[in-house]
């Protein structure tokens, strides 16, 4: 990956990192809401759930439409925002290895530990979409 593309993609999984603005794209995904509703969802400010959305406005995970002297917000790219919520939902563990596993690695030249790498990405990218799927069936 060059590094265009990793500063971009740490962009957006930086605008994520925070708790609040979490909350905000999972109350967006079930819909469009203008700041003084999140504000009566969320236990925050309006300057401060404004403060966030520009965070995550500015990473191009929300954007606005003007409603009179109102913004109202959606999700811009639900699939992203619906896939990660999902990820940190599914509570996948921590692994431990032991030396052994590391050495038994290091002496197959890394190539057990990519097949397991790649079967877990398939497993998760099927999960994903499967959870895509039963989003699209409910609406």
């Amino acid at each position: 990956m060059d590094f265009g593309t990793a500063n971009k993609w740490a962009d957006v999984l930086k605008a994520f990192g925070h708790p609040t603005r979490l909350q905000i794209v999972e109350e967006l995904l079930n819909g469009t809401k203008c700041v003084t509703d999140i504000q009566e969802i969320l236990p925050a400010s309006q300057a401060n759930i404004s403060q966030h959305l520009s965070v995550l406005r500015h990473a191009g995970i929300v954007n606005f439409a003007q409603d009179g002297s109102q913004r109202c917000y959606y999700v811009s790219r639900p699939k992203l925002a619906s896939a990660v919520i999902a990820l940190l939902a599914e509570g996948e563990p921590v692994i431990c290895k032991l030396k052994t596993d590391i050495d038994r690695e290091k002496h197959s030249g890394g190539r057990e530990e990519t097949r397991g790498h790649s079967r877990h990405l398939i497993s998760v990218s099927l999960h994903l979409q499967s959870l895509l799927n039963m989003k699209e069936d409910i609406k």
